[in-house]
């Protein structure tokens, strides 16, 4: 393996609490994980925009602490005016970087909205804002769980990126192998912004292992048949997670990522663990 001999950059992802205590503990959390100096923070957004102010008000709060935020805005659902309003409550926050995605509707809900993509979305920030965002998006190196044909994959986030979007972060994954082809798969189209990859710290198998299934992501048998093996160990799963995603983020790193994405599920311990792995100043 290549040695690695500069920490790439760092950005940490956050869901926003529920309970004031979550809000209060997630403050901590940030000034523990500001310790890696991360090029920034992002906040999820729930399905539909359903949880809209608990993202605002987790951003600025993040934003008040001294630290870059990014919000995810998605678009399904939503109307142009709606978005026109959103990005003028955040511009006003002094909050100029997007996570920009299609989203999925609430569920029992029909009405689809203005926008049918992402791409749609990042047009129409960059027809009626111009370059005011920095406009990150989605991109899916097994390929997003509702779509049939990778080849239809891969094109949908060209177009995301040729709508204006600055650079993409990835659906989490833990085959390295996928990150290279999917980069290398874009960059033949034409391709060139910065593609981060994704990272999920084993936090909790069993909770990582439905979401992977959920989104059609490979966990590999091996460390799944390891995970399962330690039974209660919690000492055991702890140390092999950190072990397998270090492994994972040198290799990503030695093959030219730009960048790490930490999915930190508002936790700071093994982000930042991996981090000092990686050689950040935490």
């Amino acid at each position: 393996m290549d040695k690695i001999d500069l920490p790439v950059p760092v950005s940490f992802e956050f869901f926003p609490p529920n309970t004031p205590v979550g809000s209060e503990k997630l403050k901590t959390v940030v000034q523990e994980l500001a310790a890696a100096q991360p090029e920034f923070f992002s906040v999820t957004y729930g399905a539909g925009g359903s949880t809209r102010e608990k993202t605002l008000a987790t951003v600025s709060a993040i934003a008040a602490m001294g630290h870059e935020a990014a919000p995810h805005l998605s678009c399904v659902g939503s109307t142009r005016e709606g978005i026109s309003e959103i990005l003028a409550t955040y511009r006003a926050q002094d909050i100029h970087r997007l996570v920009a995605l299609r989203g999925d509707l609430p569920s029992g809900t029909a009405t689809a909205g203005d926008f049918r993509y992402a791409s749609e979305l990042v047009s129409f920030i960059r027809e009626t804002q111009g370059k005011d965002w920095f406009i990150e998006v989605a991109a899916y190196p097994e390929y997003h769980p509702q779509q049939r044909y990778a080849k239809r994959d891969v094109q949908h986030f060209a177009d995301k990126v040729k709508a204006g979007a600055d650079s993409a972060i990835t659906q989490f994954f833990f085959n390295p192998d996928a990150y290279f082809h999917f980069v290398d798969e874009v960059r033949a189209l034409g391709v060139t912004v910065p593609i981060v990859p994704g990272i999920m710290p084993f936090h909790n198998f069993a909770r990582i292992a439905q979401f992977a299934a959920r989104d059609g992501i490979e966990i590999p048998r091996w460390v799944a048949m390891k995970m399962e093996g330690y039974m209660d160990d919690t000492a055991s799963i702890r140390a092999f997670g950190l072990e397998v995603i270090t492994k994972l983020c040198e290799r990503l790193i030695a093959g030219g990522a730009p960048s790490i994405h930490f999915y930190t599920l508002n936790q700071s311990a093994l982000a930042l663990e991996i981090c000092r792995r990686l050689g950040r100043p935490v």
